[in-house]
């Protein structure tokens, strides 16, 4: 007797995926492109003057809940007038589409397109838009409370856990290890000083880098991807921003005066905004090491999904080198 033999990660016919999608959202003669396979597999749906994104999440990474909770959110958001990529409802009604493959089901959401492209050197204009835009944001979600799960980012779930789920990889590493766990001690140190009852709570993108918003040519801005979506403190949307630019300052692509003055500027536009205090400002450099050992974590546990052939022992030496860089730059212990 044949059988399917087990498989974990698929790919959908991107033809029958295009016949689907016409068929299923009305639309007539849109063509059907694979843009990437990674994290989730993230297709561009195309017409004469239409262009959509579907995305289609890996079931070892996000489960129905998960999906339900970030759409949930979306719309939301979009309702309350926030600058964001939307899912789509289809002619029926449904804004989720399941797709029966060999690993099992695997589910797919139709979002609008966000106009424009990445900016990795904001200006003055786009870091004001940014800054209010991002407290618009926080404001909404701050009120917002979900029945179905996402991450909650915590000191659990970045920086205990992944100690525990990467000590694997550092056989022949133990020194990187060992700075990992003591540098990680002395981050939980640092937060339980701060008074963490007052900060700002809800529903973080915990991934707003440039590459995850748009900005047109009249410098309106769209935020999207928000699969990472997940509970926390608002202020680590602020610190992802800031990792933007200290990668931007080590890979030579700008000065670090010239980071800190653009920084300040998105924080001003902030601040104008919606209320930040000096607490959550100081405490961004601890919340960027959980960030980066949250990330360690995640590149680790879905190495064979995500294929991120990079993993490796240069990559693990040369992370934990740029982490380090990080904390003795930014950390006081």
């Amino acid at each position: 007797m044949d059988t399917i033999f087990p498989t974990q990660y698929s790919t959908v016919s991107t033809k029958a995926l295009e016949q689907f999608l016409n068929q299923q959202y009305g639309f007539e003669g849109m063509s059907c492109r694979l843009l990437i396979r990674n994290v989730s597999d993230t297709y561009l749906l195309e017409g004469e003057s239409e262009r959509y994104i579907f995305k289609i999440y890996r079931n070892t990474h996000r489960k129905l809940d998960e999906i339900e909770a970030e759409v949930k959110i979306l719309h939301l958001l979009k309702q309350e007038g926030a600058k964001v990529a939307f899912p789509i409802f289809d002619k029926e009604g449904n804004d989720i589409q399941m797709f029966k493959v060999a690993e099992g089901n695997r589910y797919g959401v139709l979002f609008s397109y966000a106009k424009g492209k990445p900016v990795y050197d904001l200006n003055e204009s786009q870091l004001i838009v940014l800054g209010r835009e991002m407290a618009l944001n926080h404001t909404i979600v701050s009120k917002i409370s979900l029945d179905f799960s996402r991450e909650m980012y915590d000191i659990d779930s970045t920086l205990i856990k992944p100690l525990e789920i990467i000590k694997p990889a550092f056989k022949d590493l133990p020194e990187e290890y060992e700075y990992l766990k003591s540098t990680a001690f002395q981050v939980i140190a640092k937060m339980k000083s701060f008074d963490t009852q007052k900060f700002s709570y809800g529903y973080c993108h915990y991934d707003y880098l440039p590459k995850n918003f748009h900005f047109d040519e009249h410098d309106n801005i769209t935020f999207f991807d928000f699969d990472f979506m997940g509970k926390g403190f608002l202020v680590n949307d602020l610190m992802t921003f800031f990792v933007h630019y200290f990668l931007h300052v080590h890979h030579k692509a700008t000065s670090q005066e010239q980071a800190d003055k653009d920084f300040e500027i998105f924080i001003k536009a902030y601040r104008a905004n919606r209320a930040l205090s000096d607490e959550e400002l100081k405490a961004i450099p601890y919340l960027g090491f959980m960030f980066w050992m949250y990330y360690f974590k995640y590149h680790f546990q879905h190495f064979e999904d995500w294929s991120n052939y990079f993993f490796t022992p240069r990559f693990i030496k040369e992370r934990v080198a740029l982490i380090k860089k990080w904390v003795e730059l930014f950390c006081e212990f």
